[in-house]
């Protein structure tokens, strides 16, 4: 099967606001957007929207068994893995169990993810 396909529609605009959902656990600090994802691979890719002042020090630094790219679309967004501050137009290719974060952000930040839960290392 292949990833889910749409329309143009614009994930900025005011009337799209209720498409964005919570992160469990992130309340108040970041939401996400889903825009295609393949039910049978879990292949997806996903807007995620870190809202100002966050801070995930709390939860510490992740990985996961599967490589993902992430493009920085807006904002300013603090890795603290690489001590990079990252910056619309920042690029990243992450192999496998990478780790990457904890994140804050001052001004909020929106990053791409397109992850492939099926190719695991």
């Amino acid at each position: 099967m292949a990833k889910t396909t749409v329309t143009y529609w614009n994930v900025f605009d005011a009337a799209e606001r209720q498409q964005w959902q919570k992160i469990a656990g992130m309340e108040g600090m970041a939401e996400e957007l889903t825009l295609s994802i393949d039910p049978e691979s879990g292949e997806y890719t996903r807007l995620t929207r870190f809202l100002p002042g966050a801070d995930t020090t709390k939860f510490g630094g992740k990985s996961h068994p599967y490589p993902e790219e992430v493009f920085i679309v807006s904002g300013r967004l603090y890795d603290q893995a690489f001590g990079l501050w990252l910056e619309a137009g920042h690029y990243a290719s992450r192999p496998p169990g990478e780790v990457h974060g904890p994140f804050k952000t001052e001004e909020g930040c929106v990053v791409l993810e397109v992850s492939f839960p099926n190719k695991t290392a």
